[in-house]
């Protein structure tokens, strides 16, 4: 909606051009993340959240995270992460140890037979990223996108204490 109806004089509606760009990325992340999603499930039943908590495990050293680290590297809350992770202990692809230097505090920890889920998965995944997103731009895209992606990311993740973050919830 852009019109000035009910508007406040500051009130700064988007341009029509604006508009055309935000309901494209709309678009594209939805069917992107769609597009994954399905990729996954039909290759190694699992949703692509799963899947990236492996793949952050899986390059942490001694394949092991903090819960609170695994939570603020995946960008989730930690009762989403619990129940991911919940999950993917009863498939044997993670199990959680406690914190000897903290008593609250756990760890999440890629097992071998997670290790060897994302071994296979991860080919056809990588091949699904490329298809959908990679082949399709030029390198001076693909160079562009990452620029604008991490500026976007910059100005939404505060550093100040108190900011809400997800992995804070």
């Amino acid at each position: 909606m852009n019109t000035a109806s009910g508007s406040t004089p500051q009130q700064r509606w988007l341009t029509a051009e604006e508009q055309r760009v935000w309901r494209s990325y709309l678009h594209a992340t939805t069917l992107l993340e769609d597009h994954l999603d399905r990729q996954l499930q039909r290759d190694a039943g699992m949703p692509h959240i799963y899947y990236a908590l492996l793949v952050q495990l899986a390059e942490a050293p001694r394949r092991r995270l903090r819960m609170t680290e695994l939570a603020m590297s995946a960008k989730i809350t930690r009762s989403r992460l619990s129940h991911a992770v919940a999950r993917l202990e009863k498939n044997g692809w993670v199990r959680r140890e406690d914190c000897p230097a903290d008593k609250r505090g756990q760890f999440a920890v890629l097992t071998e037979e997670g290790l060897e889920v994302l071994r296979r998965t991860a080919p056809g995944h990588v091949a699904a990223v490329r298809q959908a997103l990679f082949e399709r731009l030029t390198p001076e895209q693909q160079k562009t996108l990452g620029e604008i992606m991490e500026i976007v990311a910059e100005g939404l993740q505060p550093n100040e204490a108190g900011a809400d973050l997800p992995w804070l919830r």
